[in-house]
């Protein structure tokens, strides 16, 4: 019966962790789609970027059972206050606040204060349409009380297991977005314009932005956005917060820190997974496939995620 606590109290803390940052990662993806469909631009081309923002979040499907064409308006009705679509920012910031309730008692008094504001908030603004000129600043809020999220649980939080499993939660999810952003995103990007047209510029700097890199690529690399570079600072670079080895150099350390009886075999693809990305060059990524590597890489953290689960925490929950 402890060990159920235990492991139940540790599932509550990793899933919130991972819906405050998929909140904030959708909120990501869905401003800088906003923000590209005010360029001139054809219908089509509209369309596929709203479609990729879909596609990110393997929410098509399930959107186009709910609408029958794929529009700004639809899109952003769908991923930000839809209650029925789990992934969904209003029901990320939701399943959050759960989460932590049934925890109140392992957070710190601000964590739980700044978390349940958060959805009183977000409450809020769900019972108003927001006007074409608000979701910007929507956007920033949710980015805002994310970031706040998190300094809160590292300031004041023990660094202990269950800080672990929050910084566990929160890199696992954010590796995951990174290399579904990457992917569906570079192939959106090298089907659309050809490169080195003002177009195509635009477009690699919002994918930078979208992940709050755009000013880094410039500090790193000094010269106009190409697609290769985007490639390797989203995936190699070990400074970049966002960055896949950052991520699982993370994900890595945590689990190392909680490691039990049962977990070596996740530890150890972990690690290894880590290694991979510390390792790789992008020569060697883009001479395999892009597509195909962050394909692989999907699977593999899907993998993790799966015996994190079977690990620690209580059985797998639909993500």
């Amino acid at each position: 019966m402890e060990k159920n606590m235990l492991s139940r109290t540790a599932d509550h803390l990793f899933w919130l962790a991972r819906y405050i940052e998929r909140a904030e990662n959708i909120a990501r993806l869905l401003d800088i789609t906003w923000q590209t469909s005010l360029a001139p631009q054809s219908a089509e081309s509209a369309s596929r970027n709203w479609q990729a923002a879909l596609l990110c979040n393997d929410q098509l499907p399930a959107y186009l059972k709910a609408y029958s064409e794929v529009s700004a308006e639809n899109v952003l009705a769908y991923m930000v206050f839809d209650p029925h679509n789990p992934s969904s920012i209003y029901s990320c910031l939701k399943t959050a606040r759960e989460n932590a309730h049934a925890v109140r008692g392992t957070l710190t008094s601000e964590m739980w204060e700044t978390i349940n504001s958060t959805w009183l908030e977000m409450v809020a603004h769900s019972k108003r349409k927001l006007q074409d000129e608000e979701f910007s600043s929507f956007f920033e809020w949710v980015k805002t009380r994310s970031s706040l999220s998190r300094g809160v649980t590292f300031g004041t939080m023990l660094h202990d297991d269950a800080f672990c499993f929050i910084r566990l939660g929160t890199y696992l999810e954010r590796a995951d977005n990174t290399a579904r952003l990457l992917d569906v995103k570079y192939y959106l990007i090298a089907e659309g314009e050809p490169v080195g047209t003002a177009a195509d510029y635009y477009q690699w700097g919002a994918l930078l932005r979208s992940v709050s890199a755009f000013e880094v690529y410039r500090r790193v690399y000094r010269d106009s956005v190409l697609p290769n570079k985007v490639a390797e600072l989203l995936i190699i670079n070990s400074e970049l917060p966002r960055s896949l080895n950052t991520c699982l150099t993370e994900v890595s350390s945590m689990l190392n820190k909680l490691a039990n009886q049962n977990s070596f075999e996740t530890q150890r693809l972990a690690g290894r997974l880590s290694s991979q990305l510390r390792y790789v060059t992008i020569e060697e990524i883009l001479e395999e496939g892009l597509h195909p590597f962050l394909e692989k890489f999907q699977r593999q953290i899907y993998d993790l995620g799966m015996r994190i689960s079977h690990d620690f925490l209580m059985p797998m929950r639909a993500a």
